[in-house]
């Protein structure tokens, strides 16, 4: 199951800009690379986790998934609006106190309500699932998805941990920290504008 089709696939939707690669590169600069390794590793491990399962039981999932949608998309956004005003609070590099990176938990569970997230899994199992393939042929897609996911992802965390150099003056990690809340905010705002859309 190791083809460069489904390995360039899960690399492009994985490098893309989405709420996951905003959290990364935010708690790149708030935390370091190295704190945030548990977040990367929840959401490859998380994301390898939803692969297996969604592409394990697809008939099920996709009749499951468009009854649950709304709620998914609602979850999903009040989640990224938290992280959106946590983020807006978050201090400075290096400081202390209540701050903290998200953990792999918290990184892992967010796959179950981010939209982009449900993308990836449904499509990769719609386009690389063998007819008729079984929890085998799912689980060697969730490992290629979580081989080629955490190298892509590493680099927003890299990112910010590069910026986090350059950011020394509170002034600059503020407007950082406002601007990636802003982001992650105008998501989540825009994914619940389009679902109202497609609701009508």
């Amino acid at each position: 199951m190791l083809d460069l089709p489904l390995m360039t696939y899960v690399a492009t939707m994985s490098v893309t800009p989405g709420p996951n690669n905003l959290m990364l590169a935010a708690s790149g600069v708030n935390f370091g690379f190295r704190r945030t390794v548990p977040h990367m590793l929840g959401v490859s491990i998380g994301h390898g986790v939803q692969v297996l399962l969604v592409a394990g039981a697809f008939a099920w999932v996709m009749a499951w998934l468009d009854a649950a949608r709304a709620a998914l998309v609602a979850g999903g956004c009040a989640y990224l609006l938290w992280l959106a005003w946590r983020q807006a609070r978050a201090g400075r590099p290096g400081a202390r106190g209540d701050a903290r990176p998200l953990g792999f938990v918290g990184a892992a569970l967010f796959q179950w309500v981010n939209p982009k997230a449900w993308v990836m899994v449904l499509n990769a199992a719609i386009l690389f699932m063998p007819r008729g393939g079984g929890w085998d042929a799912a689980l060697s897609l969730a490992l290629v998805s979580i081989a080629v996911n955490l190298p892509c992802i590493a680099l927003w965390a890299a990112a910010g941990d590069r910026l986090r150099n350059w950011m020394r003056d509170a002034r600059a990690v503020l407007l950082f920290n406002l601007t990636m809340a802003s982001l992650l905010a105008g998501t989540a705002l825009w994914m619940l504008a389009e679902e109202t859309v497609r609701g009508v």
